[in-house]
């Protein structure tokens, strides 16, 4: 019996009861649910040979930035080789191979190719929306969606997906209107959609609209904090929302009661937690006890050698914990890894390397150094992976270290003032302006950095 997805896409080797268990899988992994391993094993126990259960199954582990994880596809990917399967799905297992063979733009080119063909597949949609996340591809995400969007009408299963991943492609397209209606479009389909949440989440932080962003989700903490692989990285969105509020105690507490590390911590939960940290160093908090736990977590990743996304993040907690010992030991790993002829090799020469390096000078006072280093990353180091909102931490170090330099000497400390109904907040003298200073990556010395960059900042010297 020919059977087919609830999107129309033939599939091999399922029955029907395999197949309401494997669509409950995906509905999950559409939303952003954790929920999704149950139904998968459920499918597979129901129909061993079900092709596209084991498929989905590798994509769980196969995009992230923990090696052990995505190597471990492997061996869903062998079991799955030998069963009969029709050609769209042996694309899907060629882009799990290509994958696992670091070969990540032939797997984007498979995808794009499957696509063409199907354009209905919105599992190979998501998973090329991931891929070109984590390579910091941002052209191609608004592209692949919006090629397959004659396809899909809202009565079509996971409609809503494929609106949430186009909003967040938008928003960091810097179309943050189109983005936000979409997104909402998306929650009004599913509520239940946490990447969904997840856009407006960016949507609020890149429009500078932290009230906002603490009304929203405080209103919907229970779609996005219970049950969802995206829980921890919205609380860190919240997080940033009380330090754009002023609200550095009510960060603090945030990263003490969501973020904070424990063993067995994913490297998601720890890049999470040194981007908070750092932005609270750079306001003058001191987290030295913090810092320590995180950096001797951070430690058995050292020599991955993976995701320069990854190392920076690394890199952050060594330099935020004073640990020079692990941070050159990090940087003697990328410095190894930099002549490597192989996708982390590019990323490693491009943007980890010198920017880890850009990090030890900032920690050790040489700002000069510091600014230099990050003023000469290339235009592109967007291809680090991850979103505007994480990577500004780059462009946060360089104006902190401007500031060092104009003001030698002077501290940037906390102080509490009065606001409307007698309420206390934490106002934090900022060393860069309420609004978002963007300094262009661009190759330009140090001195040339400075002197566009202090004509921004000039409304901001400390009190």
């Amino acid at each position: 019996m020919k059977l087919t997805d609830l999107r129309g896409c033939a599939i091999s080797g399922a029955t029907p009861a395999a197949l309401v268990a494997y669509e409950r899988a995906v509905a999950a992994y559409l939303a952003w649910r954790s929920d999704v391993a149950t139904p998968l094993a459920d499918a597979m126990h129901e129909a061993p040979a079900f092709v596209m259960a084991h498929v989905l199954q590798a994509y769980q582990v196969l995009l992230g930035r923990d090696p052990l994880f995505v190597r471990s596809a492997s061996d869903v990917l062998a079991r799955a080789t030998g069963l009969p399967a029709n050609a769209r799905e042996r694309v899907h297992l060629a882009v799990i191979g290509a994958v696992l063979d670091d070969d990540y733009e032939r797997a984007k080119d498979l995808l794009g190719d499957l696509l063409r063909d199907h354009p209905r597949d919105v599992v190979a949609l998501q998973v090329a929306h991931a891929l070109d996340y984590v390579t910091g591809e941002l052209a191609h995400r608004n592209d692949r969606v919006a090629r397959v969007m004659p396809a899909w009408s809202p009565d079509v299963p996971g409609h809503h997906a494929m609106l949430a991943m186009l909003a967040f492609s938008l928003a960091e397209s810097g179309e943050h209107d189109r983005a936000e209606d979409l997104a909402r479009a998306a929650l009004a389909s599913n509520p239940a959609d946490a990447r969904a949440q997840h856009v407006m989440a960016h949507v609020f932080e890149m429009t500078e609209r932290p009230d906002d962003g603490v009304l929203w989700m405080n209103a919907h903490r229970d779609r996005w904090s219970i049950g969802t692989v995206v829980a921890t990285h919205c609380w860190w969105h919240l997080a940033l929302f009380h330090l754009g509020r002023g609200r550095v105690d009510g960060a603090l507490a945030v990263y003490d009661e969501r973020l904070a590390v424990a063993h067995g911590s994913g490297i998601a939960d720890l890049i999470d937690a040194s981007a908070l940290l750092w932005r609270l160093k750079l306001r003058g908090i001191d987290s030295t006890s913090r810092w320590t736990v995180l950096a001797e977590t951070w430690s058995a990743h050292i020599d991955d050698r993976f995701c320069s996304f990854s190392d920076l993040h690394a890199m952050l907690a060594f330099v935020g914990a004073r640990d020079w010992h692990r941070a050159r030991r990090l940087e003697a790993a990328l410095t190894d890894a930099h002549v490597l002829s192989t996708r982390y090799g590019t990323t490693t020469r491009q943007v980890g390397l010198p920017a880890g390096r850009a990090l030890i000078a900032f920690g050790r006072g040489d700002d000069a150094r510091a600014i230099d280093l990050l003023a000469h990353l290339p235009a592109f180091a967007y291809r680090l992976g991850g979103s505007h909102a994480q990577r500004d931490v780059l462009h946060l170090t360089m104006l902190q270290a401007i500031e060092r330099i104009r003001w030698p000497g002077r501290r940037f400390v906390p102080r509490a003032v009065a606001v409307a109904g007698g309420d206390a907040r934490i106002a934090v003298a900022r060393p860069v302006p309420a609004r978002r200073v963007r300094v262009p990556i661009v190759r330009e010395s140090a001195a040339q950095v400075m002197a566009s960059a202090c004509s921004e900042t000039a409304r901001c010297s400390p009190e």
